[in-house]
């Protein structure tokens, strides 16, 4: 049993659609900012360009900040996060580059380049338990046979039990079945101009799509990395017109 990106697995996101009820009477819609309740994540992207680690580290930063909504009067998170690559992965996308990190977490970058899959599944379970790391994040490319549903099933476990989240980046990968709460389908869109600097690059810009949520409509969004928060803007849902409302601007944003 496989998911594609033409059947998404619209029993478990949206039972009342299929049912013929209103989602909104059923499930919320996700945004920005909101608690989503969920430490397991997986990001669907291609091994071309840096699309789904970009997003899981703006989707990280920003559960980060709901910890602390008020800099002010909160302390900040300062706490190390582990970021695990497995060898193709490597190959493909490379290795974070510090100074293109966001200056408030390149200096808590502990990166491991694994040798295989199972190497990379190790360090991830072990990251998991750690409760010294603020977050995980997981690159792994293609569908190793390593990376089951049981496989999946345990991150999943280790991150609930010991309240590290996780975000695991699948390059090149088809949908197959997993345990992950969130899923995301990740690709690169156009950044806005840059507001001083029109040669300047701007602002990291992704269209995603939620295409498998537990307590969530599916849908898409354009989401860019304002520095100081994650924007949403809504963007057209290509779930066959069943989830027409997905990219409401008055639901999507945050």
């Amino acid at each position: 049993m496989t998911e594609t990106s033409a059947s998404p697995d619209f029993v478990s996101l949206a039972p009342g659609l299929v049912r013929g009820i209103g989602a909104s009477e059923r499930t919320p819609r996700w945004r920005p900012g909101i608690s989503t309740g969920c430490r397991h994540a997986e990001m669907f992207a291609s091994g071309c360009d840096a699309a789904g680690a970009g997003l899981a580290l703006a989707l990280a930063r920003d559960a980060l900040r709901m910890k602390s909504p008020d800099p002010a009067v909160d302390t900040p998170d300062q706490r190390p996060f582990l970021w695990v690559q497995d060898k193709a992965a490597l190959r493909l996308s490379g290795t974070p580059y510090l100074p293109g990190l966001p200056a408030q977490v390149r200096h808590r970058l502990i990166h491991v380049a694994a040798a295989s899959p199972e190497d990379a599944l190790f360090a991830l379970e072990e990251g998991l338990r750690c409760r010294d790391l603020a977050f995980v994040i997981g690159e792994i490319a293609g569908n190793p046979r390593s990376l089951d549903f049981t496989a999946s099933r345990r991150l999943g476990l280790a991150a609930e039990k010991h309240g590290v989240p996780l975000w695991l980046v699948r390059l090149d990968a088809r949908h197959d079945l997993g345990a992950a709460r969130m899923r995301w389908r990740v690709e690169g869109a156009p950044s806005p101009a840059s507001r001083w600097n029109s040669h300047a690059p701007g602002a990291a810009t992704w269209k995603a799509d939620l295409f498998r949520a537990h307590t969530f409509q599916p849908g898409q969004w354009i989401l860019r990395d304002d520095g100081p928060a994650l924007i949403a803007e809504p963007a057209t849902p290509d779930h066959g017109g069943l989830v027409h409302r997905a990219g409401d601007r008055s639901l999507a944003t945050g």
